[in-house]
């Protein structure tokens, strides 16, 4: 299986956030065309803990386009303020392939300011 530059980078950044995450849970970031995905993941037990996207029934009402930074920085507030819900203050911020620019730093701007800390 011939492995592409996207897996190369992805595969580069997990390694230093495993290296370095002193047992804090990941936020995972995955954005697709349309929407916006983000997970909080225990790595020790390898399961998700929080999840929340431009998917859900209460974000769709609010939002008017999916795929625009606004979209990204309510996704950013709701994980934040679940992630308080279950006790968890920091995380490790996983951006996965893609660059800390746009609908990512929106998110993770958004996540910041509501309280979440990474």
């Amino acid at each position: 299986m011939k492995s592409t530059t996207r897996d190369t980078k992805k595969k580069r950044i997990r390694f230093k956030i495993k290296r370095n995450s002193n047992n804090r849970p990941r936020m995972s970031v995955f954005r697709s065309d349309k929407n916006i995905y983000v997970q909080i993941i225990d790595d020790n037990i390898g399961k998700t803990l929080i999840t929340a996207s431009t998917l859900e029934k209460k974000i769709k009402s609010k939002i008017k386009k999916s795929t625009n930074k606004d979209a990204a920085s309510e996704i950013g507030k709701i994980i934040a303020e679940k992630a308080k819900t279950k006790g968890i203050k920091k995380v490790f911020f996983d951006r996965g392939p893609y660059l800390y620019h746009g609908r990512v730093k929106a998110l993770a701007e958004a996540a910041r300011k509501a309280g979440l800390e990474f």
